[in-house]
């Protein structure tokens, strides 16, 4: 399985910062769905999925298995039709017995996600940023982490998902809660959920688009990560 690269980076005691080369082969993908906080926040998610047909969950949280090699840090990736549309998500891994934070979209063919969530998670590619921070280094202030989306639409880039990582339930907490990973291998990765799509003037929530900019801004630290990738639609041939 090919590597993912990243640039990790830790803080010392001293304040002082410093970044190592990681090159980490993915093993497992879990896709954590409805993480969020908020009871009523978690109804909204739901009640706009339900607005394109996705049926509602059978119980929150829910950790879904995902093929590995499904994660990219390629600028562009590839998806049958025009249906499918990503959204920004904290990304946890684990590598040489550490914990890391990077951004990733969980990009997914919604047509397929009217009849099964599950299987709509295997049908894009997942892409993921090439920069992580230490969890240790940022899990005391993780309410104040900022995660936004943008995608081009109608020419122009706008404003697709924008809030906090206190809309979503603790992510150490979610990670522990994955079935069966007692103890963290490396090259194990965890999408952490999501924050709902900011409707356009149309009244539209979740839209594909055709390119994706992914974001997770820390202002106490005064940094961000961010990735953008450019989604190609293929032909459906019947």
């Amino acid at each position: 399985m090919h590597p993912l690269n990243f640039a990790c980076e830790s803080i010392a005691a001293d304040g002082t910062r410093s970044t190592a080369l990681h090159s980490v082969a993915p093993r497992a993908l879990v896709v954590a769905g409805w993480t969020g906080r908020d009871v009523a926040a978690i109804e909204h998610h739901i009640e706009e999925l339900a607005a394109i047909g996705v049926p509602r969950p059978s119980s929150v949280p829910l950790y879904y298995r995902v093929a590995a090699q499904l994660l990219t840090q390629s600028p562009s990736i590839e998806a049958l039709g025009e249906q499918s549309s990503g959204e920004a998500e904290p990304l946890f891994f684990f590598s040489r017995g550490t914990w890391w934070l990077s951004v990733a979209s969980d990009h997914t063919d919604r047509q397929v996600e009217s009849y099964s969530v599950a299987v709509s998670k295997q049908m894009c590619a997942k892409p993921v940023a090439q920069t992580a921070w230490r969890w240790e280094d940022v899990q005391a202030h993780q309410d104040t982490l900022e995660l936004r989306s943008r995608i081009l639409e109608d020419g122009r880039w706008v404003d697709y998902q924008r809030g906090t990582l206190a809309s979503i339930r603790p992510l150490a907490a979610l990670r522990d809660g994955v079935p069966g990973t007692d103890v963290a291998p490396e090259g194990l990765f965890m999408t952490c959920g999501t924050l709902g799509a900011l409707p356009n003037a149309k009244g539209e929530g979740i839209r594909p688009a055709v390119e994706m900019e992914i974001e997770i801004h820390d202002p106490r630290l005064q940094r961000r990560i961010v990735h953008r990738y450019a989604v190609q639609a293929l032909e459906v041939v019947a």
